[in-house]
């Protein structure tokens, strides 16, 4: 069974609390310097010395036809315990739950335009694939699958990013660090690792600004390929990684074409999305919510400490279910000459959802929010 239809412009969703957080979360954590990051590192293996600047250009330059591998990804944010559907000790296999726990991705490469990532949990597997002109998102607990086709308009993998909780990849959160490096960053090689059986350098970012909540970032650099290997994030006070993306396993071959085709498994639900080149009005219609996205978002503060503001109907969502409504009751009330809001902290970000429909988020402390929010 199957329904068709194009691309939805502009329909408010609404968003889980956890769901509008994450991505902000990341773009604080991103304009700082720091992106998301248990570890599978061990040894010491000895390796010709190399600067912190030779390794950030190799790791720009580093180029593989293609790669499959293992991938291990822990979360542990220090959030507090809030309601939602999915309660007892099985692993998900929703890609939004990666903000949390710890899960398994298998992933596949080959070139610039093919992609594979497979999240596994305990009772089903959630794939995400890209291949040339089209793209399929399917769950196997849902039974459901999105399938993606671009006519006249070649889709910009890279741009897109991965699955909604962030980079899924140690690839892709390195990229998003690395292009945050900015004179707030002290960036140093540690000891040598070995990670997935191969021998890597350690590259690793500190802030140069103490009020961060971030303590430091390291990437594991594979010594041959120069690919990342490995990126945790290690918050302030704290001995081990708050998040960590990283491979168990990882096979340079080029994997074989037939992994990135799929064939929907009988009984699945598929939705079918086109998406075609814009036109004159589309291109306006995208000006115009581009710029009213601008509006509704600010950043307070540079480097490290800075924090997101964005306006949203969050607080409308937030009532439109019971679910939300309890997931925004359970967190801590706070007000000042700001106004007043719930506070959700955690170990590498805070934020505040404010009565007023604002939310700001930093991988700063409560008390940078609360003075953003007054600017």
């Amino acid at each position: 069974m199957s329904s068709t239809g194009a691309e939805n412009k502009g329909r408010p969703r609404r968003k889980p609390l956890l769901a509008w957080i994450a991505p902000l979360a990341a773009a604080a954590l991103a304009v700082g310097g720091g992106v998301l990051a248990d570890t599978t590192a061990s040894a010491e293996p000895p390796l010709p010395k190399k600067t912190p600047q030779q390794l950030l250009t190799a790791v720009a330059g580093a180029e593989v036809p293609g790669l499959s591998g293992t991938v291990t990804e822990t979360a542990n944010l220090g959030l507090p315990s809030l309601p939602t559907g999915d309660q007892g000790p099985t692993s998900s296999s929703n890609f939004s739950d990666l903000i949390s726990g710890t899960h398994t991705l298998k992933v596949w490469t080959s070139g610039t335009d093919k992609s594979r990532i497979a999240m596994l949990g305990t009772y089903g597997e959630s794939d995400l694939i890209r291949n040339g002109k089209q793209a399929w998102l399917w769950s196997s607990k849902d039974k459901k699958a999105v399938h993606t086709k671009y006519v006249g308009v070649t889709p910009d993998w890279r741009r897109q990013g991965e699955p909604p909780a962030g980079a899924s990849t140690p690839q892709e959160m390195a990229r998003q660090v690395l292009q945050a490096i900015d004179p707030s960053t002290t960036t140093s090689v540690a000891r040598n690792v070995t990670v997935a059986g191969r021998s890597a350098y350690q590259l690793e970012l500190t802030p140069k600004d103490s009020r961060s909540l971030v303590d430091t970032v390291t990437i594991a650099v594979d010594a041959k390929t120069s690919v990342p290997l490995q990126v945790q994030v290690t918050a302030d006070g704290q001995s081990k990684p708050a998040i960590s993306v990283g491979f168990t396993h990882v096979d340079f071959s080029v994997p074989d074409a037939k992994t990135f085709v799929f064939d929907p498994p009988q009984g699945t639900t598929v939705t079918e999305h086109t998406v075609t080149a814009p036109d004159k009005r589309d291109r306006a219609d995208a000006r115009k919510r581009a710029h009213t996205q601008a509006d509704r978002t600010k950043t307070v503060g540079t480097g490290w400490t800075t924090v997101v503001i964005s306006r949203s109907d969050l607080k409308s969502g937030m009532k439109s279910g019971p679910g939300n409504d309890r997931m925004l009751q359970a967190l801590p009330r706070v007000s000042g000459s700001w106004g007043s809001g719930r506070l959700l902290s955690g170990s590498l970000f805070s934020a505040v959802i404010t009565e007023d429909g604002r939310v700001a988020v930093g991988a700063v402390r409560p008390q940078l929010l609360y003075s953003a929010l007054q600017k």
